[in-house]
C-alpha cells in the first residue's frame, strides 16, 4: 500500500511541542473517542493523536495502531509505557499490501486517518478493509495537509470513499487540512 512513506525520523517532528501551536490533538479527537470505544489509527507515527485518544477511551477500550515503520510503533509504544496507557494500544505492523485487521471485523467505533491516506498507492483497498472492522453508523476522520494533498485529490478520495459505501457527514475545520467525517452507511453490508 505505500507510496511515500514519512521516513521515521519525522515521527519525532511530528511528536514534537511545536505541533501543538498547529493541532491540539485533544480537541480534535475529543468529539469521536469516547469511553469503552475501539478505534482504530492507521499510521500513527509515534502517537500524537494515540496518547490522548488511550485515555478519552479509559481503561475499557482500545486503540488499534497500524504502521508499516517498526521504528515508528516501537516508540510509540515506549511513549504509550511512560504515560501509563500501553495496556489500552494494540499494534500491528503492516506489510504495505493489506491493513491485516480481519479479526476486527464489524468491532471498530471509531477511525482516525489523519494525514496517512496520501501515502497509500491503494486507497480503494485502504477504504474497503477499514470499512468491514466499523460497526454499522461507526465514524472516520478524514484530515490530509494542504502542503502535500490538493483539494481536488482530496476530493478524488472522498469520491472512493463514497464509492465504498461511506457517507460524508461534516467538513470540520482542522488547521492547514482538508478534513471531512465519513460514516459507515448503515443500509449497506460488508463490502
Amino acid at each position: 500500500m505505500p507510496e511515500h512513506v514519512c521516513p521515521w525520523w519525522i515521527g519525532y517532528l511530528l511528536v514534537s511541542p511545536l505541533r501543538r501551536l498547529f493541532y491540539k490533538p485533544e480537541l480534535i479527537v475529543a468529539p469521536f473517542a469516547k469511553e469503552g470505544m475501539t478505534v482504530l489509527e492507521v499510521g500513527p507515527g509515534m502517537g500524537f493523536f494515540t496518547l490522548p485518544m488511550a485515555r478519552f477511551v479509559g481503561a475499557d477500550g482500545k486503540i488499534i495502531c497500524i504502521d508499516v515503520q517498526e521504528k515508528m510503533i516501537k516508540s510509540l509504544m515506549r511513549r504509550a509505557a511512560g504515560a501509563g496507557l500501553s495496556d489500552r494500544i494494540i499494534t500491528r505492523i503492516t506489510s504495505g499490501n493489506s491493513l491485516h485487521v480481519e479479526d476486527f471485523t464489524n468491532c471498530v467505533d471509531f477511525a482516525l486517518l489523519f494525514a496517512v491516506v496520501h501515502e497509500v498507492s491503494n486507497q480503494e483497498k485502504l477504504f474497503r478493509e477499514i470499512y468491514t472492522t466499523l460497526k454499522a453508523g461507526s465514524l472516520v476522520l478524514l484530515s490530509e495537509p494542504k502542503g502535500h494533498v490538493t483539494l481536488e485529490d482530496f476530493n478524488q478520495t472522498l469520491k472512493i470513499a463514497k464509492q465504498i459505501g461511506y457517507d460524508v457527514i461534516a467538513s470540520p475545520d482542522i488547521k492547514r487540512s482538508h478534513s471531512a467525517v465519513l460514516r459507515k452507511n448503515k443500509n449497506l453490508g460488508n463490502v
